[in-house]
């Protein structure tokens, strides 16, 4: 199920992931009137619900699965102005028309676009944006596998005119950060999983390949997917 992609993977996905550039964060911000209310649908780990939530908008974070949102809870345990939810891009149990903002943070690849979309309209304010938010890396020809799209396809398909924008996203890791990191993705091997040793080997080689003086530096993109419906 989509809703346990995650499960094991929470705390080195709080530890390693990557976060968002100040500029996408503003340009987010910027969509909406200030007293706007959002809600980061797929919140994670809260990766992005924290760095908006700084600036004390009203937040609803919405996580279906049990190991991230124990992490969400501690990341942003210092902003009451978040609710933090038990729900589903395509069951959000928000109240009708109640968001301005609707955010997928890194999350459009894992819902159901249809019902997502049918989500968005019921508890959407007259005139709200839909936002996807998401880092990737240039060149990648990373293809899917047979469950889900990547956030990149999913904003192709879900959005029909939006606004897209780009930042660059500088990302330095040490090789513990690195090994988090990839530990993270929702496809890699878990310890017990057939394949993890040499899973590991594979990445540690990445790593003594492309690190220099200890460190290994990723030129990121944040794409940013914004329309109004």
């Amino acid at each position: 199920m989509n809703t346990e992609g995650f499960t094991g993977k929470a705390k080195a996905y709080a530890k390693a992931r990557p976060g968002y550039p100040d500029d996408a964060v503003d340009l987010i911000r910027g969509l909406a009137h200030p007293n706007a209310t959002y809600a980061d649908i797929g919140a994670g780990t809260g990766k992005f619900t924290e760095l908006l939530a700084k600036h004390g908008h009203e937040i609803f974070a919405i996580e279906p699965n049990a190991d991230m949102l124990e992490q969400l809870s501690i990341t942003l345990m210092p902003f009451p102005n978040v609710k933090i939810i038990n729900g589903t891009a395509e069951a959000t149990t928000l109240f009708n028309n109640s968001v301005d903002v609707i955010i997928c943070s890194q999350s459009l690849g894992w819902f159901d676009l249809d019902g997502f979309r049918i989500e968005c309209h019921r508890i959407g304010k007259p005139g709200f944006f839909v936002v996807s938010i998401f880092n990737y890396t240039p060149g990648d020809t990373y293809v899917p596998n047979s469950h889900r799209l990547t956030s990149r396809m999913a904003s192709d398909l879900f959005f029909k005119n939006p606004v897209v924008h780009e930042f660059p996203n500088h990302v330095k890791y040490t090789r513990e950060k690195w090994l988090q990191s990839r530990a993270s993705i929702s496809d890699n091997p878990k310890p017990a999983d057939i394949g993890y040793d040499l899973h590991i080997a594979e990445m540690n080689a990445i790593f003594d390949r492309e690190n220099v003086d200890g460190l290994m530096n990723i030129e990121l993109v944040t794409r940013v997917y914004s329309e109004r419906f």
